[in-house]
């Protein structure tokens, strides 16, 4: 009877302790497995450090090509393709100066955005325009504003951190612009896919800021 008796509260007490996040899985927090956004979430999960260095295999064109490309829809992969290694190069330049880890796992997500946006590219015959080089750009406005985000950033980390805000502000904007000239499907999957995931590393930097 008292075997039994002690059986049942074991049983209850785990059962409390993994209603209130203590149990087996929590991090501790009540939040469970990392998945959602710690550090080891996926490419478009946040957490405090921002998403995880592995590939955003969503950010992927998966749906077949609807036709030839407008010269607007031409034009718009071509500058989001050097865009997103604008932010790429930033980030890791950012990353070396300062050591936050968060720099380094958007880059790593950045560098995904920068292949889906080359799948898109030569699925529709169109050159790729981003240098191999980092920190240079053949579109001259891409390439001053790299030059006066590198220079922000230079001041201090927190010039740092509003520099990728900005970025990512930046490109949330074009993607946006980008979605309403289009009516591909395989673009618009894209194009919400890195919607998405810049929304979360908008927060993952905002979160860094004091």
């Amino acid at each position: 009877m008292s075997i039994l008796l002690l059986n049942l509260s074991a049983t209850l007490l785990l059962g409390l302790a993994t209603l209130f996040g203590f149990g087996p899985g929590s991090n501790g927090n009540g939040n469970g497995a990392q998945g959602a956004g710690g550090s080891g979430a996926n490419g478009n999960g946040v957490g405090r450090n921002g998403p995880a260095a592995t590939p955003c295999e969503s950010c992927q064109a998966t749906l077949p090509a609807a036709g030839p490309l407008t010269t607007a829809e031409q034009a718009g992969l071509l500058y989001m393709r050097e865009e997103e290694k604008r932010a790429r190069d930033v980030y890791n330049v950012f990353y070396t100066r300062y050591g936050l880890r968060v720099f380094n796992n958007i880059a790593a997500g950045e560098q995904a955005h920068m292949d889906a946006m080359l799948t898109l590219l030569t699925r529709y015959g169109l050159s790729d325009p981003a240098a191999a080089a980092p920190g240079v750009f053949n579109n001259d406005d891409l390439q001053a504003l790299y030059d006066d985000l590198i220079d922000q950033g230079n001041a201090s980390l927190t010039a740092a951190l509003q520099a990728a805000v900005l970025i990512e502000e930046t490109d949330i904007a074009d993607l946006q612009d980008g979605l309403a000239l289009t009516s591909h499907a395989d673009l618009r999957a894209v194009y919400n896919n890195l919607l998405r995931a810049s929304q979360n590393h908008l927060r993952a930097f905002s979160r860094q800021l004091p």
